[in-house]
This record gives structure tokens, C-alpha cells and sequence, in this order.
């Protein structure tokens, strides 16, 4: 039986909607996905986890800056109150549950937010030598290199030092939140992964791996690995 995987939507014009990569990515790994809608209702989100074996937690819009108690700066872009508050008690909720999390991007800085840590508002304007963090390339190629740090669950995964990365984002994690730490990070400093040292498995990457899926490996690796986590908690 499939695993069943949580995964986060975004909101406009009145629709809920997940782009394709991330949908296709869960099922090509052999996870059934399960499309979540947006709502503040803690009793709804605690049924809509029952329902699921993992959670996948998708890019998107900035993060309102007063979920880690900073004034917004002039770099800030737009944010969605309504989806940051749900997807605040829906993290909250699966980390108590020791529920397997692949946060992706905006995901992962959401993450880090919902377990008490901030985020970088706007690389570019707080970045003394920042690299191009929102490449001007396809959406399947890799622009710029991050180091992997051994001993994490990432290097675990990939077993690499060094990789290529494809890279959509002009936010980041500032400081990891209790609990976890830095599985990498790109040559200007900026953080490009983070995961849990007290969950099984809890793992975010700045980059899109769904859109690197049929020309890179390692890409695939990480998908296997979240649905193979979530397969164990079934």
C-alpha cells in the first residue's frame, strides 16, 4: 500500500492549488498524494493529519515577519497571512506527531519559523556578497553550488560533499530553530537546508528539487527517501 502524503496548497483568485512537480514527484516515488486545503479549524487540521503518513510542505509567497517578531523590511515581497497561519498549526501539530516532513523552499523557511527560529527577509538587501539566489535560468537547471555538511541526514541521502542546485528564493533561514541544524549552505553564507536532530525524519531544502526530478538523481533520492520514511510510519 501507498504511503499518503500531506501536501501543502497555495491560495489565489479563490482556488487552492499545488503545481504539478510536486504531485508528480510524491507518486513517481511511490506516495499517494493527498491535497490539503486551508483552514485555521485545529480540529480539522489534526483530522487531516490522521488521514496521512508524511507531509510535504511547498514553496510560495514570503512569510509574514511578525511570526518570528521582526518589523517587515523594504525587501519583503507579498505574504499570505491566512496560509501562514495554517500551515503554523499544521507544522506544530506533525512535529509533536514525529511525522516525516520534506519541506521544500518557502517550506522549509516555514518550518523553521514554526519551530522557533527566523528567516533572512530579503537576501539581497541583507547580504553583504550575495550570490543570484533567483536564477534567470530554467526551472530544471542548476545555477550555483552548495556544501553539504557530513553527518546530517542530507549527506546521508545524497553522499556528496558538493552539489549543483537549481535556486528560486530571496528569503532563507537566518538561525535554525531549537532542534535543528545547517545540513548545507552556498559559498555567500546563506542557508541552504536545514533538518531535525530530534525527528526521525524532518528536512528542509531551499532548492526545488520536483523541478530537477527527470534529469538528476539526487533530486529522486530525496523524494524516495521522504516516501520511504513516510512507509514506515504506516
Amino acid at each position: 500500500m501507498r504511503p499518503i502524503i500531506g501536501i501543502t496548497s497555495d491560495i489565489e483568485a479563490q482556488k487552492f492549488y499545488v503545481k504539478k512537480p510536486y504531485v508528480s514527484s510524491i507518486m513517481d516515488a511511490g506516495g499517494l498524494p493527498y491535497i490539503f486545503p486551508q483552514t485555521h479549524d485545529t480540529a480539522i487540521i489534526q483530522d487531516l493529519l490522521d488521514h496521512v503518513n508524511g507531509l510535504l510542505l511547498t514553496g510560495g509567497s514570503d512569510i509574514d515577519p511578525s511570526l518570528y517578531g521582526e518589523e517587515p523590511q523594504p525587501g519583503l515581497g507579498q505574504i499570505k497571512p491566512d496560509r501562514d497561519q495554517f500551515e503554523m498549526l499544521l507544522i506544530q501539530e506533525a512535529l509533536k506527531r514525529n511525522m516525516a516532513i520534506f519541506a521544500i523552499c518557502r517550506g522549509s523557511n516555514m518550518l523553521n519559523v514554526a519551530a522557533g527560529g527566523n528567516i533572512i527577509q530579503d537576501i539581497l538587501s541583507q547580504n553583504p556578497h550575495p550570490l543570484q539566489h533567483y536564477q534567470l535560468a530554467p526551472r530544471d537547471y542548476c545555477s550555483h553550488q552548495i556544501v553539504i555538511n557530513t553527518g546530517t541526514l542530507l549527506h546521508q541521502i545524497i553522499q556528496l560533499d558538493k552539489m549543483k542546485v537549481n535556486s528560486f528564493h530571496h528569503q532563507a533561514v537566518k538561525n535554525p530553530a531549537p532542534g535543528f541544524q545547517i545540513s548545507a549552505a552556498s559559498s555567500d553564507g546563506v542557508i541552504e537546508s536545514i533538518e531535525s536532530t530530534v525527528h526521525r525524519f524532518v528536512l528542509g531544502v531551499q532548492w526545488h528539487p520536483g523541478d530537477l526530478v527527470q534529469k538528476d538523481s539526487y533530486a529522486k533520492q530525496l523524494f524516495q527517501s521522504f516516501v520511504n520514511a513516510c512507509q514506515s510510519n504506516m
